[in-house]
């Protein structure tokens, strides 16, 4: 490859990317900031020494390519200074929920390392997550655009602001009455009990989330790991309510066409990617349910039980994962020898799209944050939703009510973070059981879902494909960067 020139360097546009620690919104942002490098965009991915030690064989992977330039800075993460263990600089790794308060405290420490890094360097936009405010006031200090990632669905980011701004919950006289929404283009329901900040409520993260909101008004816009097809309706009321610009550039997640890079998206991950797919070649075509609660599910050790069991009653196919460090106390040996050949279970990180991808798979329990919604939308698997904290039971709704893809397994309510083992079993096996063979048995209108999971996937695929909607916006997100530095460096030019 010929060597650029200085000329060449000051014409390329360079991009730093700043992903938040924390499984749900740094595996979508690697993506984003792959799909920018193969475009031939200088990128830059700001992290940690524990974070990149996750992603880092997909990176050097991507180097390889010609024309892909992917830097990458570390942060000395101050896990120590806020009294955290060391190494603990993932949310997924805190030894308790009640820790949270601590992890923020030690991301907002992170600024003057990061402030360094952008003066040095002179990138030319931040592509920021939500959660990782301070980056609004260096892109203001150096007069450079910010844009912000949500790493959650339009749908759910209008019904939030519709809550905070109509206040509808008032009046209403307990946690479980479901109530209207106004102000959105359909007519959504919700209930106090479902509502995100109540999760968070003991953690003292108030003065955290202020900021997201001051920063957001130093924003020059947004880039959403969604797509136009899958929610038009809130992509452009999201738009009329921030009025800003908002590009929709997803899923970033068919980005990994290689089984390789989806075998260790996010980590690497705990089975044997070989091992895994001879399971599931082993298998009819939609007969393994699938289930797994994301990186930060904290369940009970006595629902872990539940689970086990329902699961086995159900008499179907299915891959279970448990999260690394829960469940040591579950006798899951026993429950493997008695369903030896039609259970996986997986501890610890799952290879989830290949997972998703394998055509054996016919059903997915989720939690229903955003990544694995739109993992499932791509894949064309219908839901069991489960939600669990935060935005996940305006996803569940999404599934259920707006794509029709899903129905729930019968929860109300979610998990206090650092509350989880008193709330005990709040789904029994019989549950379980039932829901499975719901969606597993194929009769009336799962058949119907089926379709619909399988349109929405070709949607998806053809969002990302070179004429697609997605692949056009990040078109344009990039020509729109490009013509701001060039508006920049005619100012210098004037100015010198």
């Amino acid at each position: 490859m010929a060597e650029k020139t200085a000329s060449s360097d000051q014409q390329q546009l360079h991009v730093f990317f700043f992903p938040f620690m924390s499984p749900g919104h740094q595996i979508p942002m690697l993506d984003m900031a792959r799909l920018f490098a193969k475009r031939g965009i200088k990128t830059t991915i700001v992290t940690t020494p524990c974070n990149l030690s996750r992603f880092q064989s997909i990176i050097d992977r991507d180097r390889q390519c010609v024309n892909v330039e992917i830097d990458l800075h570390i942060l000395k993460f101050p896990s120590d200074t806020v009294g955290l263990p060391h190494n603990c600089e993932n949310l997924d790794s805190l030894p308790s929920r009640l820790m949270s308060n601590s992890f923020s405290r030690a991301v907002m420490m992170l600024q003057p390392q990061s402030d360094d890094l952008v003066r040095q360097h002179q990138p030319d936009a931040i592509i920021s997550d939500l959660n990782i405010p301070w980056t609004a006031q260096i892109a203001e200090k150096y007069s450079i655009p910010r844009i912000v990632f949500h790493g959650t669905s339009c749908f759910s980011l209008c019904v939030t602001d519709s809550v905070s701004k109509y206040k509808p919950y008032e009046g209403v006289s307990n946690d479980w009455m479901p109530f209207l929404v106004p102000g959105l283009p359909d007519r959504i329901h919700i209930t106090m009990s479902q509502m995100p900040g109540r999760f968070f409520r003991n953690l003292g993260l108030q003065e955290f989330f202020m900021q997201f909101v001051e920063a957001e008004r130093n924003t020059y816009g947004v880039v959403a790991n969604t797509f136009y097809e899958i929610e038009p309706k809130y992509i452009e009321h999201y738009k009329k309510i921030i009025g800003k610009k908002i590009w929709a550039v997803g899923p970033v997640s068919l980005c990994n066409e290689k089984d390789m890079d989806m075998a260790e998206r996010g980590n690497k991950a705990s089975i044997d990617k070989d091992q895994c797919l001879t399971w599931l070649d082993s298998k009819e075509p939609n007969s393994v349910i699938y289930v797994c609660f994301g990186g930060l599910c904290a369940f009970a050790e006595s629902q872990l039980v539940e689970i086990g069991l329902g699961l086995e009653a159900a008499n179907y196919s299915f891959i279970w994962v448990i999260r690394d460090g829960f469940g040591d106390g579950l006798a899951v040996e026993d429950l493997e020898d008695r369903v030896k050949g039609r259970g996986l279970i997986i501890r610890g990180w799952a290879p989830q799209l290949l997972i998703l991808n394998h055509p054996a798979v016919g059903g997915f329990i989720s939690h229903c944050g955003w990544n694995s919604v739109l993992e499932a939308v791509s894949s064309g698997v219908p839901m069991i939703t489960w939600p669990l904290f935060g935005e996940q039971f305006y996803n569940a709704t999404f599934v259920a009510k707006q794509l029709g893809i899903g129905f729930g397994i019968g929860v109300y309510t979610g998990l206090k973070w650092g509350e989880e083992e008193q709330a005990g079993a709040l789904v029994k096996r019989y549950r379980v059981a039932a829901v499975v063979s719901r969606l597993m048995g194929d009769r009336g209108s799962v058949k119907e879902m089926r379709e619909r999971a399988s349109r929405l996937r070709q949607m998806a695929r053809s969002a990302m494909n070179e004429d697609g909607s997605s692949n056009g916006n990040l078109d344009l997100l990039i020509e729109d960067l490009s013509t701001l530095k060039k508006e920049r460096l005619a100012k210098g030019d004037e100015v010198s």
